[in-house]
């Protein structure tokens, strides 16, 4: 089939890279001509596991291309994905500008038959609008489609190419077909293709991300109480993941949720319930206590220094909201730093990917460096943010001739509170006890 994938961002270049993997020939479409002519040139711009391998195979065989050109990216498309950014307003709703835009120009642009498929995450009712847009100027006859993804950065070509369901939005017969012919390499083992109407297709996206950000946050909320009651999380954890109704993913205590999308979906379908006269007070519960665990571990550090950070050097473990990712969007390391910063500190960072997206924010602010020993030069403490698989297994007695304290704020939970005991840390970590 001929698609067209418009916007190149995350989504967007996984999208095609993925489609183009299964024998499409897809063109991608965006105005940043920077960003383009990368692409073409083989440079992939955006960092995630696999994605590379793909992205090389099927530029060569001439299955993925890149334009800066609309009309040129959408000749003869039967498909075209918009997945583009929506970025939250100062309200916290979806802000749909970059969609309607090209809704806008797509109209007089269509010559035959195509389905457009929102591919990003978009509030209840903007296919409408999409649909409305379109159909200003568009004298063919057209499907709009919502086809929400479910991607995880770190695993999202695995995410693509083996879903454990694709839920599409539609009441065209005719686009269900398209559909239905585009993904059936990518369901041959049987996963389900779910098919419902455009809002429930919107409303469903934000439905999964809001409950998976619920769950991280009762488990943050859970952990708080182990350290006052003297429980230990990660048993509780192992003994509620265990039971088929709860399930063991997205259980690990931590410093809150970051990234692209759980912030900003939740806020969103938030807003949609104000929009609706809706009072949903278990969203504001979960953003409340996200916003005041990122920062859980700052009044411990703090506490340590008797109060004064003044001159003490920090060295950060893990930048990215998670790892393998470069994505630094609303990460819990930037509020940390800046918070350290404020109060004096000198901050020393490492991460393996995320170190230039870091730097474009913060510049010179922070010393970034070439390896997680290197960030311990001269440190009065180590903070662990992001858990990277290197920071599991260091080597601890290189950690210990480095710091100046052996003392490590863990806001990931990576190492056992034994291990600690035994090496002679100081160690602090999330819903356990303090090693002293």
């Amino acid at each position: 089939m001929k698609i067209a994938v418009v916007g190149t961002g995350y989504v967007g270049l996984v999208t095609g890279t993925c489609f183009a993997e299964t024998g499409n020939r897809v063109t991608c479409v965006d105005i940043d001509v920077n960003k383009i002519e990368k692409l073409k040139s083989g440079v992939i711009t955006i960092y995630e596991p696999g994605l590379d391998v793909l992205f090389d195979r099927n530029i060569k065989e001439g299955r993925l291309l890149f334009t800066t050109n609309l009309a040129e990216g959408i000749k003869d498309a039967e498909v075209i994905f918009l997945a583009l950014p929506t970025p939250p307003g100062e309200d916290g709703s979806a802000d749909l500008k970059y969609i309607l835009k090209v809704a806008d120009d797509l109209g007089p642009l269509l010559a035959d038959y195509a389905v457009i498929v929102d591919k990003s995450t978009v509030p209840v009712g903007t296919a409408e609008k999409v649909h409305a847009r379109i159909a200003k100027n568009a004298k063919v006859e057209f499907d709009v489609v919502s086809n929400p993804e479910f991607l995880r950065e770190g695993v999202a070509v695995e995410d693509f190419m083996k879903p454990d369901r694709v839920v599409i939005g539609t009441n065209s017969e005719k686009a269900r077909k398209v559909m239905n012919k585009l993904y059936a390499p990518l369901v041959r083992q049987g996963n389900p293709v779910i098919f419902m109407d455009e809002r429930s297709a919107e409303m469903t996206k934000y439905a999964a991300n809001a409950f998976l950000a619920t769950k991280i946050t009762f488990m943050n909320e859970i952990a708080n109480l182990c350290e006052k009651v003297g429980a230990n999380v990660d048993d509780i954890r192992r003994g509620i993941g265990t039971d088929s109704r709860i399930g063991k993913r997205f259980l690990f205590a931590g410093i809150g949720y970051g990234g692209s999308c759980f912030p900003k979906d939740v806020q969103a379908l938030h807003k949609t319930s104000e929009e609706y006269a809706y009072d949903f007070k278990i969203l504001e519960a979960v953003m409340g206590v996200n916003e005041n665990q990122k920062t859980k571990l700052l009044p411990k550090i703090k506490q340590y220094f008797n109060h004064d950070l003044s001159g003490k050097t920090i060295a950060v473990w893990g930048l990215a909201f998670k790892p393998y990712t470069d994505d630094i969007r609303e990460a819990p390391a930037l509020e940390n730093i800046k918070e350290l910063v404020a109060a004096g500190a000198n901050v020393r960072a490492y991460d393996p990917e995320a170190m230039e997206n870091v730097k474009r924010i913060l510049g010179d602010q922070i010393v970034y460096t070439n390896s997680p020993y290197d960030a311990l030069e001269g440190a009065d403490a180590l903070f662990i943010v992001t858990e990277w698989p290197e920071f599991r297994s260091p080597e601890f007695e290189r950690i210990s001739s480095l710091l100046k304290n052996k003392v490590i704020f863990d806001g990931r939970n990576v190492f056992e509170l034994d291990q600690m005991r035994e090496l002679g840390y100081t160690y602090y970590s999330i819903g356990r006890d303090v090693v002293a």
